[in-house]
């Protein structure tokens, strides 16, 4: 398999680590070599965070660069934008419609930038999802991470049971329930 380069943006406390191990672990379990990044930014709840995780028979470096990936997870509309220049030009952006302000909206020191899902929708192939509510509906708020993997696992080239392994490998089990609930509703989710 060809190298599959996935960049993770979003806000602290979404779930994005979790998102990257159970990809870790999907592509270990399948005999694949897997690459992992350091978090890049500020991991505590409410900061930007951008993680590379990359999937293939060879690969030599966790970090992805501009222009490198083939899809970008994206927990935010905001993060979305700022995770669109890794992209490739043929690339995809699954992105979760919430919007999270960041600190300097929520003080009043800036503005939400508005028409974000136009402008992503005119540069880039996306795939958009309602996972928050999604998350909401299984009745675990943190279960967004799961919605938008299910909507990703629509995209990559592993098994269903694949996939299902990996998140029972990651997530505990006093929320398995909830978590491959989302997961489900955000594979059926039509975008």
């Amino acid at each position: 398999m060809k190298t599959l380069s996935i960049v993770i943006a979003g806000v602290g406390g979404q779930g994005t680590l979790l998102a990257s191990r159970i990809l870790g672990a999907l592509g270990t379990d399948e005999g694949f070599q897997v690459k992992v990044s350091e978090v890049h930014g500020m991991s505590q709840r409410g900061g930007s965070v951008i993680t590379y995780v990359r999937i293939g028979d060879e690969v030599f470096s966790p970090l992805v660069e501009y222009g490198g990936a083939d899809y970008v997870l994206a927990f935010e509309r905001l993060e979305a934008l700022r995770g669109l220049p890794y992209l490739k030009k043929d690339g995809t952006m699954v992105l979760n419609t919430q919007i999270i302000p960041p600190m300097s909206v929520i003080t009043g020191a800036s503005a939400y930038p508005e028409g974000i899902l136009e402008r992503l929708r005119a540069s880039v192939r996306t795939v958009e999802l309602p996972a928050f509510e999604i998350a909401e509906k299984v009745g675990e708020a943190r279960a967004v991470n799961l919605a938008l993997l299910g909507k990703l696992s629509t995209l990559l080239p592993f098994s269903n049971d694949a996939w299902i392994r990996a998140i029972r490998g990651c997530v505990a089990e006093r929320f398995m329930n909830a978590n491959l609930s989302a997961f489900e509703y955000g594979k059926a989710e039509v975008c």
